[in-house]
């Protein structure tokens, strides 16, 4: 739900169906969260929660999403919502340096509009001080071996640096995407990590790669061309999105341009021919980096 509020809310063109969309996920996030600030993360049928409330990543991207549109233009009353249920949920922190990533995204849209916001830049300054030294020249990376949803621990860095006017952490941010962008391509195409992992002097395509890998590789150049305004950040996002429509280690489509789903995973000889909710969201989301930054290809 918080993954596809962000989808919907980045849309320009906001229609009525957009907006009801919009309405129905913001509630569903509003009452995943508790008075103590965990969050719930799965309903069942039933409407009801089948889970404990706690701190997985779900709760770094519902901070996401409502970040998100606490900072848009638009209807007062939503915005409001949502940074009252951001403020309780923020009452909590991750140790978990990805998931108090995708929570510092959301804190510094907050900043962005709200530059005195004490909670939003407390957040930010906590994600900035969880952030290791990176001593192996090598190596610049926070963790011993990516994982997933990479780009996303380089984004929030430079995306809280250039919130809170820290050059020291926007330039740190700024070099640990350039080295994951060093590692995640091969022959000019996109090589992403795949569910095992990557550690350093590891070679050649792992699978099954994810589409959330292309979708946060998107983010994150969009983040850093917004912050330096150097367009050497663009053509990653047009690879990131010709992934989806071939241009990988398989040559496989990942996108179903009829339906508009994505397919879930790359492999050795073709693709996962199921189509869930996290891999259409992640091409849509990759498809509107690159729409909106005008490096769409006919391929």
């Amino acid at each position: 739900m918080a993954r596809a509020l962000i989808v919907v809310a980045r849309e320009r063109q906001q229609t009525v169906e957009l907006r009801r969309l919009a309405a129905t996920y913001l509630r569903f996030l509003e009452s995943a969260v508790r008075a103590d600030g965990l969050a719930h993360n799965r309903m069942n049928a039933d409407g009801e929660w089948s889970d404990n409330p706690a701190m997985g990543d779900w709760w770094g991207r519902l901070l996401w999403a409502l970040g998100t549109i606490a900072a848009q233009r638009g209807d007062p009353w939503t915005r409001a919502r949502a940074l009252r249920t951001f403020r309780i949920a923020a009452r909590e922190r991750s140790t978990s340096l990805r998931t108090l990533a995708y929570a510092a995204l959301g804190a510094a849209e907050i900043v962005r509009v709200r530059a005195d916001d004490h909670i939003a830049r407390t957040l930010l300054r906590e994600y900035i001080r969880a952030m290791p030294d990176l001593p192996d020249p090598s190596w610049q990376w926070p963790e011993r071996r990516l994982g997933y949803g990479n780009a996303s621990i380089a984004e929030a860095l430079i995306a809280a640096g250039s919130a809170l006017d820290d050059l020291a952490a926007t330039t740190q941010g700024l070099q640990m995407l350039d080295f994951l962008l060093s590692v995640e391509m091969s022959d000019d195409r996109f090589s992403v990590t795949g569910t095992a992992g990557r550690g350093p002097g590891e070679k050649g395509p792992s699978f099954d790669q994810q589409p959330l890998e292309l979708a946060a590789l998107a983010d994150a150049c969009a983040t850093a061309h917004s912050v330096t305004g150097d367009s050497a950040w663009l053509p990653p996002i047009a690879l990131a999105w010709r992934w989806f429509t071939g241009l990988n280690d398989s040559g496989t489509t990942m996108f179903d341009a009829e339906t508009g789903a994505g397919f879930d995973g790359l492999e050795p000889g073709g693709r996962n021919e199921n189509r869930g909710a996290e891999s259409t969201l992640a091409a849509l989301s990759t498809y509107q980096q690159a729409l909106r930054h005008r490096v769409l290809t006919a391929s």
